[in-house]
């Protein structure tokens, strides 16, 4: 309205728009000369008149989503239209990253020392632990691998026992032929994943041999940590873990 004065909201979003405005110009001008076609011929294509063209590659035109739409079709291209990230997202991997949250808290909890994504193989930080803890009393580390999803069962059993023999390493190196490493799957209590556990139990149960009531303890109450490796389930909401029960049957006679 006349007379009125804009405020800085106004203007910030004026800002964008023109900016924008610019950047749609400079590529559809851009694609259509890569086509060596005239405005008139883009004009034909897309149904429009060729002032509109002109008007739209000046960055002067109004950025109409239907326009711009059939000038895609026209060109032949994609038209994407997006808004960027909401602050208020979760990031991608907020279920593994609460599961890593909540085992460092727990460490933390019973003044062990503790890392984040320690990388054993400094040239290869993508095969890093998920959370290491380590405890002078017991003279152990602790390989603490959060599973959001379970993929690939025997790739990630295979990775987890690299990583063990890697800390097995550092731990005799610290400590002498008393130092040890120890392993824990803490896995997302999901469907998905309960279902998969339940579908190969010998499979889990020959690699998780540990008391899985004993990794519960020593996890949450600071017990002692067990030499087997173990699995616990994760309630990522409640923030709690708790113990998993095999369900390997008996052979029959």
């Amino acid at each position: 309205m006349p007379g009125q004065k804009r405020t800085e909201r106004d203007i910030a979003a004026k800002l964008h728009s023109d900016d924008r405005a610019v950047k749609v110009a400079g590529r559809v001008r851009e694609m259509r000369r890569r086509r060596r076609w005239t405005q008139a011929e883009l004009a034909r294509r897309t149904g429009v008149g060729r002032m509109v063209i002109g008007r739209l590659e000046r960055g002067q035109a109004r950025l109409d989503l239907d326009l711009l739409d059939r000038i895609a079709e026209a060109l032949g291209v994609w038209l994407t239209v997006d808004f960027g990230r909401d602050p208020r997202e979760d990031v991608a991997n907020a279920g593994h990253l609460a599961m890593q949250e909540l085992m460092l808290r727990l460490a933390r909890k019973h003044g062990l020392e503790r890392q984040f994504e320690l990388a054993t193989r400094p040239a290869e930080p993508w095969r890093s632990i998920d959370v290491a803890v380590g405890s002078e009393a017991q003279r152990v580390i602790v390989d603490e691998e959060c599973w959001n999803v379970i993929g690939d069962i025997g790739a990630a059993w295979r990775s987890s026992a690299r990583k063990l023999a890697e800390l097995e390493q550092a731990a005799v190196g610290r400590w002498g032929e008393n130092g040890r490493a120890a392993l824990v799957w803490v896995v997302r209590d999901s469907t998905r994943n309960r279902t998969l556990v339940a579908r190969y139990p010998e499979v889990f149960a020959s690699r998780f041999t540990g008391s899985s009531r004993a990794w519960v303890e020593a996890l949450t109450s600071g017990g002692p940590i067990p030499t087997e490796p173990g699995l616990v389930w994760c309630d990522v909401r409640k923030g709690r873990i708790y113990a998993w029960r095999k369900a390997v049957r008996p052979l029959a006679a």
